[in-house]
């Protein structure tokens, strides 16, 4: 099920409407259950706006970048650590050894 992300102004929106016209009659009008609403009452009541501040997504580009370049870095040396291993049991194979600078 995709859940709909609210902006701060829809939910003051929603907290002024149903004021006017009732809780269950706003929820319905913007299909939101009212456990949801409720919640949000609760923090506007005790912190105000800040409370409903949209808390999501809150990672700068510059650090989602960084995050995917340390992946892609990271996934190389696995390869390349996989590649000196099969090269070093080929080394102890074919001459006895694993150790390059004693052949």
């Amino acid at each position: 099920m995709k859940y709909k992300k609210w902006s701060l102004d829809q939910k003051l929106e929603i907290l002024s409407v149903s004021e006017e016209i009732g809780i269950v009659e706003s929820c319905r009008k913007y299909g939101l259950s009212t456990g949801t609403f409720y919640s949000w009452k609760k923090k506007f009541e005790h912190q105000g706006e800040a409370g409903l501040k949209v808390t999501y997504n809150t990672k700068s580009k510059e650090l989602k970048a960084a995050e995917e370049e340390n992946r892609i870095l990271r996934k190389l040396l696995s390869d390349r650590e996989i590649e000196l291993e099969v090269q070093r049991e080929l080394l102890k194979k074919k001459f006895g050894t694993s150790d390059p600078r004693k052949i």
